[in-house]
């Protein structure tokens, strides 16, 4: 498996020379046995970068300072920085009206960040495997996702955040702690099918398996290889065609042709509306498809001065033969 992972790495440039990695680390069997290879990685000069271990204490199960404990043990134990922080998430999650995994999700990421800025790091490393991939890409389809949903979890996200056991099934990093002794902690939530991944994982994946295919994660796996080819030429072409079309770009507003965007293939237009909206506002979070078809519609009808709100934070205004995209941070 530690072949495996630094294969990984190497494969998708995960760690490069001098990087400083912070390492998500539950204490459950993923983050233990991701922290484990990466510290030997690191204590063997086979790689030449630093690691510095966070955990996040949710403080939901009765487990939880005991898991946190352990976790510090460990680090303390093989001489890793570790830093440690207790989050009420229930009374978040309430505060925040949200779910628990989300609320949990965006602290967790918002303390790995607080962490990287204070120890000057520059890549985050989560515990994500191939099971989460296939979970992630199952969910997504249930949700109506398109390409880009079926590419799952990728091994890099934002030039930032590095999945080093990506390629590794839970068996093989289950049996890895086993043999290595780590004593992981198990998170007994995991088993509880009260959201839709717990039930996916527990329910849907191996129902698959048992009736039409044994090896359903390695195919969720391949499927999404595929599908990460697609949406990246898909992508080189949108912006290819965005760069053609595009008259106007800065932190506040973009404008495109009109007349050239309407002749685009309606793939194209498409994704050039979510492309054009993620760089005014960072990201293309709660615009809908209904949202983007609207928006194509009111191109195409070209009446000028009309414009939509796909959401609070942004503006497309249809105006002599121009698109405008007005941002209001």
């Amino acid at each position: 498996m530690e072949q495996k992972v630094l294969d990984t790495i190497k494969k998708y440039n995960l760690i490069e020379d001098g990087d400083r990695v912070i390492i998500g680390v539950s204490g459950g069997p993923d983050s233990i046995s991701l922290l484990h290879i990466l510290n030997k990685f690191c204590k063997n000069k086979i790689l030449n970068f630093e690691i510095i271990a966070c955990h996040i204490n949710h403080q939901i199960r009765e487990e939880a300072n005991s898991d946190e404990e352990y976790v510090k043990e460990y680090c303390e134990k093989n001489n890793i920085k570790f830093y440690s922080k207790r989050i009420d998430v229930i009374k978040y999650a309430n505060n925040n009206k949200m779910g628990l995994e989300e609320a949990g999700r965006n602290l967790r990421y918002e303390f790995f960040d607080e962490i990287l800025e204070k120890e000057n790091a520059n890549k985050i490393a989560i515990a994500h495997n191939k099971n989460d991939k296939a979970e992630t890409i199952i969910m997504n389809i249930l949700r109506g996702s398109g390409i880009s949903g079926l590419k799952g979890i990728e091994p890099i996200r934002e030039g930032k955040y590095i999945r080093p056991i990506i390629e590794c099934e839970r068996t093989e990093i289950e049996k890895y702690a086993e043999d290595n002794n780590l004593s992981p902690r198990i998170d007994k939530t995991n088993f509880e099918n009260d959201c839709t991944r717990n039930k996916v994982r527990n329910i849907v994946l191996p129902y698959i398996k048992k009736e039409f295919n044994s090896n359903i994660i390695e195919t969720m796996s391949r499927l999404a290889e595929v599908a990460t080819e697609t949406d990246e030429f898909i992508q080189k072409q949108v912006i290819e065609n965005y760069n053609e079309i595009k008259i106007e770009e800065n932190s506040k507003e973009i404008v495109l042709n009109l007349k050239e965007f309407n002749t685009k293939d309606i793939l194209i237009r498409k994704r050039i509306l979510i492309y054009t909206i993620s760089k005014v506002l960072g990201n293309a979070q709660n615009v809908e498809k209904i949202n983007i078809e609207d928006i194509i519609k009111m191109c195409e009808k070209n009446i000028g001065n009309k414009y939509l709100k796909p959401n609070k934070n942004i503006k497309v205004l249809v105006n002599k033969g121009k698109i405008y995209f007005i941002a209001y941070k």
